[in-house]
């Protein structure tokens, strides 16, 4: 008989990631309200802000390329580095001016990102009618039928099927010939950029209110255990995601951001999502793993074990 440790950890989502929320010091109106410290600081704060973008972006034009920054809005983070990689550029070539580079680059990322879900996901879903459809093909234009085929395997949560279908009918009229294209490129394209980071959001966030996070953990978000089977969870997110206990911490080693926990816990046993969101909210910060603990003082091993 082997003897099965009992479990009480959970995957957590990196947390350390691509962030970029500097169109928010831009975009807040100022409140006559205010005390004049606080109308300082955020005028402050606004200068510093469209010195970055003068330094990124160059001093030409530099009121157009500061009104187009705070028009994109905050970046968002997807888990996949090379989205994050990608949408940098979108983004870029659009506070720089070049609207249709943007556009095109946005549809282009957006079809990228249908393609990899139906060709990574399918084998998973070879007994599905579906499958017959996308089981031989290398790539899909098809947007519509790789949407279809996604909602039907409950892929696609329900903001990014919508945006990609919005996304799909831009990139239909930008890449094929159409007017009235090149007299709304600036607006389509923040269209574009808008349904993308939508997607992004919806559909691969470290963060924010996905399904298969456990709610009220705030700083830091776990995986459910029941979405561990999930196919697009378990291809996706399990393998950028730490299995950690409550008493996790973030150090970092080498420039880099990684998990620390203990190889045991005393009160190892199976707990449910809501006891383990109780578990890590009221854990005293005190006992949390560091690097020193997690290598030198593993607490003492207990008999609370099963067989099976």
């Amino acid at each position: 008989m082997q003897a099965v440790m009992k479990t009480m950890r959970r995957h957590v989502a990196p947390a350390f990631l691509d962030f970029d929320y500097r169109a928010n010091a831009l975009s807040i109106p100022v409140d006559d309200a205010w005390e004049e410290q606080v109308k300082e600081q955020d005028r402050v704060s606004r200068q510093q802000t469209i010195q970055s973008i003068a330094d990124e972006y160059g001093m030409r034009s530099l009121d157009q390329k500061v009104t187009d920054f705070r028009a994109i809005g905050p970046a968002v983070s997807s888990i996949i580095a090379h989205h994050n990689v990608l949408m940098r550029q979108v983004r870029s070539a659009f506070v720089g001016g070049q609207y249709y580079p943007a556009l095109t680059g946005a549809c282009a990322l957006g079809e990228r990102i249908l393609n990899h879900l139906v060709i990574d996901l399918r084998e998973e879903f070879r007994a599905t009618p579906e499958y017959k459809k996308v089981h031989g093909k290398d790539s899909f234009d098809d947007w519509g039928k790789a949407i279809h085929v996604l909602n039907a395997w409950a892929i696609l949560q329900p903001e990014a099927a919508r945006a990609f279908e919005e996304l799909g009918r831009l990139r239909h009229r930008s890449l094929h010939y159409n007017a009235d294209t090149v007299v709304r490129l600036r607006d389509e394209a923040l269209r574009a950029i808008g349904y993308l980071s939508t997607i992004v959001q919806h559909q691969f966030s470290a963060f924010g209110p996905v399904p298969w996070f456990i709610a009220g953990t705030p700083g830091v978000c776990f995986i459910k255990k029941e979405w561990e089977v999930n196919p697009f969870v378990r291809r996706y997110y399990l393998p950028l995601c730490p299995r950690v206990g409550y008493l996790f911490s973030w150090n970092i080693t080498g420039g880099r951001w990684l998990a620390v926990d203990f190889e045991r816990y005393l009160d190892e046993r199976e707990v449910s999502d809501d006891e383990f969101r109780d578990l890590y909210n009221e854990r005293d910060p005190e006992k949390c793993a560091s690097v020193a603990m997690a290598r030198a003082a593993e607490p003492p091993k207990d008999d609370s074990t099963e067989e099976s």
